[in-house]
């Protein structure tokens, strides 16, 4: 039985398999590959790219999606092991997981951080409660340490731009934000371009460090497939020859600012960060900007960037659906 639930679980050469598998049916729609099957879906956050294409794949090839809100619909649900129900959580995880089992043929799961601190979403205690009493196969949907099926679409968006993504050099480079936000997506972004052999630049301000575990499994993953990965808080150093320009927000560590209010204050200092054509015409002529969705225009990211021809945010979200449709696949021993 093969869970995904991180990018641990593919390594390099499960990125390539399904890579390569998602190219190949965007080209050739392989038609009813899970007939009857059901996929369950977990929903413990909002939606909107990952609940219609993950829907859409299991339609489409002749199974079926249920779709379950946490705490609307469905009981609020506990994970801690040993924990005294005595709250608003009325069912446990380690009843709810293999009893939903029973039912389907996979379950996904969508559950973000829940604002522990990088080393509870290192933990991941949620997806890795249903990982371990479920008995089908488990995916995620986004979970706290990461969002995997975003991180292949993102690997797939620049295999189909550039023709390879070996040794090609990208910059994952944070962007201000409203509010801290969950590392599930630059973490992602980061261990699927090492997995995929780029050659990786992070640009971050100080105090916004990715988690060590994080850094030193992307560091693996260039090192077995001829990749690299530097960090700077330069974001302009990061830029300048990048073939792909990454934005996304993140939240500080833990130790930077001790009130939601300090926060705050912190993010819009690095308003500087935000990028624009200006920044955009610090890396390569053909460079494409890439985002996952979604995003908070003039603040996160210009209109002029996302709005420019070399935008491909789009076409990003739309492989969401390819690289889901092969991923379950190949979890099902099917790639």
């Amino acid at each position: 039985m093969k869970h995904v639930t991180r990018i641990q679980d593919l390594g390099p050469e499960g990125v390539e398999a399904v890579l390569s598998q998602a190219a190949a049916w965007k080209q050739k729609d392989p038609g009813a590959i899970f007939p009857g099957k059901l996929l369950g879906m977990v929903f413990f956050n909002p939606s909107l790219r990952t609940r219609t294409s993950f829907e859409a794949v299991m339609l489409r090839a002749g199974g079926h999606a249920i779709v379950l809100d946490v705490g609307s619909g469905v009981w609020k649900l506990e994970d801690r092991p040993g924990a005294v129900m005595n709250a608003d959580r009325a069912e446990h995880i380690k009843e709810a997981s293999p009893v939903l089992s029973r039912f389907v043929d996979m379950l996904g799961i969508r559950t973000f951080s829940q604002g522990g601190g990088d080393e509870e979403d290192e933990a991941d205690p949620v997806i890795n409660a249903f990982r371990k009493w479920a008995t089908v196969p488990v995916v995620s949907m986004e979970s706290a340490r990461e969002h995997p099926c975003q991180g292949l679409a993102d690997a797939l968006t620049l295999r189909e731009t550039f023709g390879t993504t070996k040794k090609l050099p990208v910059t994952l480079t944070w962007a201000p934000h409203i509010k801290p936000l969950p590392k599930a997506v630059p973490n992602s972004f980061l261990l699927s371009a090492a997995a995929a052999g780029c050659e990786v630049r992070v640009a971050h301000p100080p105090g916004f460090d990715l988690h060590p575990a994080v850094r030193a499994e992307a560091e693996a993953y260039a090192k077995a497939t001829g990749g690299s990965i530097t960090y700077t808080h330069d974001q302009d150093e990061a830029l300048v020859g990048s073939r792909a320009v990454y934005a996304k927000s993140w939240g500080p560590t833990a130790q930077t600012a001790s009130t939601p209010t300090d926060v705050a204050a912190l993010l819009a200092s690095y308003s500087g960060w935000m990028p624009t054509r200006r920044h955009m015409a610090k890396a390569a002529k053909d460079a494409a900007f890439l985002h996952c969705l979604p995003v908070r225009r003039n603040v996160e990211v210009a209109d002029e960037v996302l709005d420019h021809s070399s935008s491909r945010v789009v076409d990003e979200a739309g492989n969401r659906y390819h690289v889901q449709r092969a991923l379950l696949a190949w979890m099902r021993g099917g790639v």
